[in-house]
């Protein structure tokens, strides 16, 4: 039953992440924190990090975490399988209605309106993460609940990748090593 829950629950997400992976972490959130609760916020805020680190679309990385995390290696192909599944049957069915319509303005209408959704998704995810990061998923009671090295160093990293224009490869490292440090301090 495991199996075909990860399976299906992973079809939607491949089914409506409109936009790619960024697109995809809102829905990911909802199947596997709040719906199922296969996952913690924090565990979610891991998965995200590393589906974003590893090589791959971030959907097909987080379900595999997900399907390994929950019922093993067929759990791990069942997520994965449900997460890719909805994209090759609609991307093949696209590309061959894309060469035969791509001029008729109706198809170019769908397209111009979807764009906003994938903005406001991205936009979600971003301020969803920002808020787990600063304040551990909840808007704080008092300045003393904001978690001031994280937010720390997202500000630097965003400075650094934004103002300094230094590779994200670079600033991941940085932020890696500086999480480590405080970790060991006990400050993070």
């Amino acid at each position: 039953m495991t199996l075909l829950q990860l399976f299906l629950s992973f079809v939607q997400i491949g089914l409506f992440s409109v936009g790619g992976g960024y697109a995809a972490i809102p829905l990911i959130q909802e199947q596997t924190v709040a719906l199922h609760g296969w996952l913690t916020a924090d565990e979610f805020m891991n998965l995200a990090i590393i589906a974003e680190m590893t090589p791959g679309p971030i959907a097909v990385n987080g379900a595999t975490f997900v399907g390994l995390k929950v019922a093993g290696l067929p759990g791990a192909l069942a997520a994965t399988l449900g997460c890719i599944l909805p994209s090759l049957v609609i991307v093949s069915l696209l590309s061959l209605l894309y060469r035969r319509c791509r001029e008729m303005p109706l198809l170019q209408g769908v397209l111009g309106a979807l764009r906003p959704a994938v903005v406001a998704l991205i936009a979600s995810a971003g301020l969803n993460m920002l808020l787990q990061l600063a304040w551990g998923g909840r808007m704080p009671a008092s300045p003393g609940d904001i978690r001031f090295a994280a937010t720390g160093l997202f500000v630097a990293a965003f400075c650094a990748l934004r103002k300094l224009k230094w590779s994200p490869v670079l600033v991941m490292a940085l932020c890696g090593a500086a999480g480590l440090c405080l970790g060991l301090l006990g400050l993070a």
